[in-house]
C-alpha cells in the first residue's frame, strides 16, 4: 500500500514537471522580452536620460525607419592621431592663425575674426601657428574659399561653418577639421570635427544676455511643455495635455494651450525640439531660458558634446514614443528639475551665451586634445566657471583651483604670503613687513620694487623669509604669477598701507571659509549714472560696497595667472595708464568668475590718517575718481560685455565683538574692543 502511494506520488511530479516544462516556459518567454541578437550600433536613439527612460520599448520593437541614402562623410579615414600633427604645437604652444576673409564678410565672420585676434591663441605668423583657421562663406550655396598656400591637403586645418551646408567643401577637405554648426550624426567624425551651435544672426559677440531663469523649482503657474513650432514660436500646454501636442494624431482632449509666434523664448519647464536640423537654432533659446530640452530624435550631434555632458542639462527622447515620454516628464521629481535646469543656465553662461564664448571653446576643445593627459578633466567642463576660467596652464587638478574646495571636500593650506608693492620714492614700509610677518599665518614676505630707486641693502629681521622681486614699474605687475609664491592665499598690500597684526589673522581666518572671493579692508561702490549714461563708482563709505582694494586684500593666487593668461592686452594696458583702473579691473575678473561679491572685514579707526593720496579708497576724508577713472569702468565693463561686480552689505566681524567677555579670553583685543 506504501508502495503504491509512493508511485502516484512520484507520477504526480513527473506529470507536473512536464507541464511546467511544456506550459509554463512559454509563459516566461513572453512575459520575460528576448534579449536582442546582436547587431551594428544604430544611430539613434542615444540616450541621454537612461535612468529615466530605462523603462521605454527597445529600439527593435519599433517600427523601422523610412530608409536613407548614406551620406559620404568628409574624409572619413581622418582621425586626431593620423590628420593632425601635434609636433607644430611644442614650440610658441597652442597658437592659431586666422586666414583673412576673401572678398566681403558678414557681421557674424567679422565678429569670429576680432574674438580669435583678441583672445590669448592668436598669432600673426602662420609659421609659428599650430593651427590655421579657415572662414567658410556664409552665403548659402556660395563658392568656397581658395586654397590657401599653407593648406598642406587640409592638416591641421580648421574649416570653420557657422550655417550648415554653406559651400561645397566636399572634395576639397583632405585632412582638415571642420567645425560646423549642428552638423548631421552620420557625417560627424567624433574625436576630430567639433560640433558648434548654430547660432542666431544677432547673437552678441561678447558677454551676452544672461539666462532668464528666476526660479528654478517649475512655477505653480508655468506651463509644463512648449513646442517649437514650425513658423517659429512656441506652443505651451499645461498638465493635462495628451500625447498629441506634438503629433496630432490622437482624437484625445489636448487641453489649454496657447500660441506665442512673436516670442523668441518659451515659458515653460520642459522644451520639445523636434530632430531635424532647422531646429536646432531653438536649442540655444532653451537654454537661455531655463527651459529643459527634450530633443526628439535628434540627427544632428549636439554642440560641444566631445566634452560637455548633456546627461546633466538636457532629454534624448524618442519621438515615436510620445504616450511614454509625457508621463516620463509629467512624473520626473522636482529635484532633477532642479539639477538640469541649473545646468541649462550654466551652460549656457559660460559657452553659448555670445559668439566670442562659443569660438573660444571651440579652439580650448582643440587645445585639450593637443594636450592630452594634461588637459582639463570633465569636472572643470561640466562645473561652474567651466573650462574657458580654470586654465590648465595653471593646473588641471580640480582641488588647485579656488572654486572647487567644496567639490573636492577639502580647504586652503593655512600659510599665506604677502607681496607688497613699492612704487613711489620714499622709505620702505618697515613697520607693515614687522606687523604681517608677526602673524602666526605668514610664510612669506615678498617686496615687489618698482621704484626708480634701488632697494636697500638692509631690511628688518623677520622670522619669515623676505624677498626683493625687480618690477618693470608698470601696475600691472603686482598681478604676476610669480614662481616665488608658494602658498594658494595672497595677502596684496601697497607700501602706504597701515595694518595691525590682528587684522591680518582675522582677514586671513575670514579668507580661508571664502576662497573663491577677495576679502578686503577698504571698499568702493559701483553705479548707474544717469546724467553720464555710464557706470561710475565711489569712494564714500556707505551700508553697500561692490569692490575691495587691492591695496589691503586677500585672494587666491590663481587670479594672477587668469589676470595675466586671460584677460585682453587692451584691458590690462588700460590699468597701466591709469593706476586706479587696476583695483577695478581685478574686481571685475573675480566677479565674472564667482558672480559673487567680495568680503569686508573690519578695519581699524586707528589708520585713518595714513592714508595715501593715490589710493581714494582709504577711510576719511578721500576724493571721489576723476573723471578718467569714471571711464575706465566703462571701457572695462565693455571688454566684458557685462557688468560683472555684484554688491554686498555684509561685513564680517569677529564673533566676541560685543559679547562681555575678558579682554584676556578674547583672540582679537584690537578688534574686539566693545
Amino acid at each position: 500500500m506504501q508502495s503504491w502511494r509512493r508511485k502516484s506520488l512520484w507520477l504526480a511530479l513527473l506529470a507536473s514537471w512536464l507541464l511546467g516544462l511544456l506550459g509554463v516556459f512559454p509563459l516566461l518567454r513572453l512575459a520575460v522580452p528576448a534579449r536582442p541578437q546582436a547587431r551594428l550600433p544604430q544611430g539613434w536613439p542615444r540616450w541621454l536620460d537612461a535612468e529615466l527612460l530605462q523603462s521605454f520599448s527597445q529600439p527593435e520593437e519599433l517600427p523601422e525607419d523610412a530608409p536613407q541614402s548614406p551620406k559620404a562623410p568628409h574624409s572619413g579615414s581622418c582621425s586626431w592621431g593620423t590628420c593632425f600633427d601635434t609636433s607644430k604645437c611644442r614650440g610658441a604652444g597652442f597658437k592659431v592663425f586666422a586666414y583673412p576673409a576673401a572678398g566681403p564678410i558678414s557681421e557674424t565672420q567679422r565678429r569670429i575674426l576680432a574674438s580669435i585676434e583678441g583672445s590669448r591663441y592668436h598669432t600673426l605668423s602662420p609659421a609659428e601657428a599650430c593651427l590655421h583657421l579657415l572662414l567658410s562663406p556664409d552665403a548659402p550655396d556660395g563658392e568656397c574659399s581658395p586654397v590657401p598656400p599653407q593648406w598642406n591637403g587640409g592638416k591641421n586645418h580648421l574649416v570653420l561653418r557657422l550655417h550648415p551646408a554653406s559651400c561645397s567643401w566636399n572634395f576639397q577637405l583632405g585632412q582638415a577639421m571642420v567645425a560646423e554648426a549642428s552638423p548631421p550624426v552620420d557625417t560627424f567624425r567624433p574625436g576630430f570635427d567639433v560640433a558648434l551651435p548654430l547660432l542666431p544672426e544677432a547673437h552678441p559677440f561678447r558677454g551676452g544676455a544672461p539666462g532668464q531663469l528666476q526660479q528654478h523649482s517649475p512655477h505653480p503657474g508655468v506651463a509644463l511643455l512648449a513646442l517649437a513650432e514650425e513658423r517659429g514660436g512656441w506652443r505651451t500646454a499645461g498638465t493635462d495635455s495628451s500625447a498629441c501636442f506634438w503629433d496630432g494624431h490622437c482624437e484625445q482632449d489636448r487641453g489649454p494651450e496657447q500660441s506665442h509666434p512673436g516670442s523668441t523664448l518659451p515659458n515653460a519647464t520642459f522644451c520639445l525640439i523636434p530632430g531635424r536640423r532647422p531646429d536646432a537654432l531653438r536649442f540655444l533659446q532653451t537654454l537661455q531660458a531655463g527651459c529643459i530640452p527634450v530633443l526628439l530624435s535628434p540627427r544632428w550631434e549636439l554642440p560641444f558634446s566631445e566634452v560637455i555632458d548633456w546627461t546633466k542639462a538636457a532629454i534624448v527622447a524618442d519621438e515615436r514614443l510620445p504616450f511614454q515620454v509625457l508621463a516620463a516628464l509629467q512624473e520626473m521629481p522636482p529635484t532633477r528639475v532642479l539639477v538640469l535646469r541649473q545646468q541649462a543656465q550654466f551652460l549656457w553662461d559660460t559657452y553659448f551665451s555670445s559668439v566670442e564664448k562659443v569660438i573660444h571653446t571651440t579652439l580650448e576643445i582643440i587645445q585639450d586634445r593637443i594636450l592630452g593627459a594634461s588637459a582639463h578633466p570633465s569636472l572643470l567642463w561640466n562645473s561652474p566657471p567651466g573650462a574657458l576660467l580654470a586654465l590648465s596652464a595653471f593646473s588641471t587638478s580640480p582641488s588647485d583651483f579656488p572654486f572647487y574646495y567644496l567639490q573636492q571636500g577639502s580647504r586652503p593650506a593655512g600659510k599665506f604670503n604677502a607681496l607688497i608693492w613699492v612704487k613711489a620714492p620714499g622709505q620702505p614700509p618697515l613697520k607693515l613687513i614687522q606687523a604681517v610677518a608677526g602673524s602666526q599665518h605668514c610664510a612669506k614676505v615678498l617686496v615687489l620694487w618698482s621704484s626708480e630707486k634701488p632697494p636697500p641693502l638692509r631690511w628688518p629681521e623677520i622670522a619669515v623669509p623676505l624677498i626683493v622681486i625687480e618690477g618693470h614699474r608698470k601696475v600691472s605687475d603686482r598681478f604676476f604669477p610669480y614662481s616665488a609664491i608658494s602658498t594658494d592665499a595672497i595677502l596684496s598690500l601697497d607700501a602706504h598701507s597701515s595694518l595691525s597684526t590682528s587684522e591680518v589673522d582675522f582677514a586671513f581666518v575670514v579668507w580661508q571659509s571664502f576662497p573663491e572671493r577677495m576679502v578686503g579692508f577698504l571698499t568702493w561702490s559701483h553705479f548707474w549714472d544717469e546724467a553720464r549714461n555710464g557706470w561710475g563708482y565711489t569712494a564714500k563709505r556707505a551700508n553697500e560696497f561692490s569692490m575691495v582694494l587691492t591695496s589691503a586684500a586677500f585672494y587666491h593666487r590663481y587670479y594672477h595667472t587668469l589676470f595675466t593668461h586671460s584677460l585682453p592686452k587692451a584691458l590690462r594696458t588700460l590699468a597701466d595708464e591709469t593706476p586706479t583702473c587696476v583695483d577695478v579691473l581685478m574686481n571685475f575678473l573675480v566677479a565674472a568668475v564667482t558672480k559673487l561679491p567680495p568680503i569686508k572685514v573690519p578695519y581699524g579707526k586707528q589708520h585713518q590718517e595714513a592714508r595715501s593720496l593715490s589710493a581714494p579708497g582709504d577711510l576719511g576724508p578721500a576724493p571721489e575718481p576723476q573723471h578718467a577713472d569714471q571711464n575706465c569702468m566703462n571701457q572695462m565693463a565693455a571688454g566684458f560685455g557685462h557688468m560683472p561686480l555684484v554688491s554686498s552689505r555684509l561685513r564680517l566681524d569677529p564673533v566676541l565683538f560685543k559679547d562681555p567677555v575678558s579682554m584676556l579670553r578674547k583672540k582679537y583685543r584690537s578688534l574686539e574692543k566693545p
